[in-house]
């Protein structure tokens, strides 16, 4: 990795821990999508990611929840079965995420498409869940 692009990283790592406190304040020191609690949390931005970092675009996750993001191909379904309260979350990311997780999953697993055909989505989480796939 070059030296700028290196520099580029801690820069927005840096902006990403300025917004640690309303993130931290926001999920009550649970994890925003499976609601693990005594787990520890880390920032974790919803594609796609916007040029500044915004806060309507991190969540605060624990760390099953991120390797299961970043590694779609060994995600463990069973895990994600917590999204049926996910999906009505008030945090629009924690919902788009659920709802791209839970479409990811609906090929192989009938109860993601069970939980996916609950879901409302209203027109700004829809393109939202658009823009976005694992």
């Amino acid at each position: 990795m070059s030296k700028k692009s290196q520099s580029k990283k801690q820069e927005r790592a840096q902006s990403l821990n300025y917004l640690g406190k309303d993130l931290v304040r926001r999920c009550a020191a649970h994890c925003e999508l499976c609601a693990a609690g005594s787990v520890p949390l880390s920032i974790f931005e919803v594609e796609p990611v916007p040029l500044e970092p915004q806060l309507k675009h991190c969540l605060m996750i624990c760390e099953l929840c991120q390797q299961n993001l970043l590694q779609p191909k060994k995600m463990q379904a069973n895990h994600w079965r917590c999204l049926t309260t996910t999906i009505w979350s008030e945090v629009m990311a924690a919902k788009v995420v659920a709802i791209v997780v839970l479409q990811y999953l609906s090929a192989e697993h009938a109860w993601a498409q069970e939980y996916l055909e609950q879901a409302y989505l209203d027109e700004d989480e829809q393109a939202w869940v658009d823009d976005w796939s694992l």
